[in-house]
């Protein structure tokens, strides 16, 4: 195998418009090179028709039932990989380019899969000036903070406070925070596609059935059901959790299809509304794979051409999983600047209950119980503000840090100690 072949691995599928394809030995062997390792493609050995993979669902008899179903071909006609060939991104962004809606995968804390999303951006923007980014990390009613960003109206951290970022969501910010910014340096719409998590949680302790009137309203109001392949799925994830009971399990798969109809609607709605605008969707595999999540319900309410490149597979590796496959070369964000300290968040205080050893936190005498009342004079009552104080400082940073001391005979005491971060 050439070079880091095993870095990266991509799958192509023959891309139609309108008409079948025939996928013929030794069609689609292509490599790709995106910057973070090469990519590979899929070579299908096979005499078999093809159905365009993303036409409207009317057109995709089989769409629904692709992981279930297992053909029977001679073993002279198993899939075979060509990594012979290589080429680089310039490859694959034409591939990309016709499409009016590119869904690309993520695993959501992987620096790498952001920084490739970022580069199919880069590239699908310079070629539709009107493009804009569907997003699964925000929720529906936060948009007009988005929309303020792009505007240049909100900091990031106004932007990540007014979004409730760190309570919703959790990730490190940094892993998205360049595609944000390559965002507003361009104009590009953002695009909160989640539904609030209120009511996904709902819905995963007592179901659809017990949202009130009102807050159905706020949910799609056509929920297929009809993937089995779908739901068989999501059964095994569910099944690699302790047991439940069944109506855990209906509870479980209706959060689900609340995510990826909710996801698909908002995009729908918004490709609707701005029919001259192209859009690129940024959403955990999850909801991609096999297109039965997202892709299909979008499809299914507005028809518009789409290619699914999903970042990484570790399930069973085969066509119908995506038209592109990335495995990039794993990359860490950078170190962040730590305190060092194991904390307790209770009842809207945070807690220190322990510092490591040799940290900044031990290094500054700070104590079991001391409790963390600012950061830089920013009030702090849980991980939420902390992270959003401490989102984009790094080892050697310094930060005024506030805390209340317990005192057994005068009582508690507000101290101030000027942390090196590590």
């Amino acid at each position: 195998m050439p070079g880091n072949a095993s870095t990266v691995f991509a799958t192509y599928r023959s891309l139609t418009t309108g008409k079948r394809a025939s996928v013929r030995s030794g069609i689609a062997h292509t490599w790709l090179s995106i910057g973070f390792g090469p990519l590979l493609t899929l070579a299908i050995m096979s005499g078999c028709a093809s159905t365009p993979r993303h036409a409207h669902p009317s057109m995709h008899p089989r769409r629904h039932h692709a992981a279930t179903e297992r053909t029977q071909h001679p073993i002279g006609a198993t899939p075979v990989l060509d990594l012979s060939i290589t080429s680089d991104l310039e490859t694959l962004i034409p591939a990309l380019a016709d499409k009016r809606v590119v869904l690309i995968g993520e695993t959501h804390d992987r620096f790498d899969h952001h920084l490739t999303q970022l580069e199919i951006i880069r590239g699908l923007h310079a070629i539709h000036p009107q493009i804009a980014i569907g997003m699964e990390a925000f929720q529906r009613p936060f948009q007009r903070h988005l929309d303020d960003y792009v505007a240049g109206e909100l900091s990031e951290r106004e932007l990540l406070r007014e979004t409730e970022y760190y309570q919703r969501w959790r990730f490190d910010f940094r892993l998205y925070e360049p595609i944000l910014r390559y965002a507003r340096e361009q104009r590009l719409p953002l695009i909160a596609l989640n539904l609030p998590a209120e009511l996904t949680r709902k819905v995963g302790r007592q179901g659809i059935d017990g949202l009130t009137d009102e807050e159905r309203t706020e949910i799609p109001e056509e929920i297929d059901r009809s993937d089995s392949a779908y739901q068989s799925r999501l059964e095994e994830i569910f099944d690699q959790h302790p047991q439940r009971d069944r109506q855990s399990f209906d509870h479980f798969l209706e959060v689900q299809l609340l995510w990826d109809e909710g996801m698909a609607e908002r995009a729908a709605d918004y490709l609707e509304s701005h029919p001259e605008h192209a859009m690129v969707i940024l959403a955990g595999s999850g909801h991609l794979a096999y297109g039965s999540g997202i892709p299909s319900r979008l499809v299914r309410r507005i028809p518009v051409s789409t290619a699914i490149v999903l970042n990484d597979w570790e399930g069973e590796l085969g066509p119908e999983i995506a038209d592109f496959v990335l495995l990039p070369q794993r990359r860490d964000l950078p170190a962040a600047g730590k305190i060092g300290a194991f904390l307790k968040e209770d009842e809207g205080k945070l807690e220190i209950l322990s510092c490591t050893s040799g940290s900044a936190c031990e290094k500054v005498g700070l104590k079991a119980g001391d409790r963390i009342v600012s950061i830089d004079d920013e009030p702090v009552t849980g991980m939420a503000d902390l992270k959003l104080v401490m989102w984009n400082k790094s080892p050697g940073d310094r930060i005024r840090l506030e805390i209340l001391r317990k005192g057994w005979l005068s009582g508690p005491r507000l101290l101030t100690r000027e942390v090196m971060l590590q």
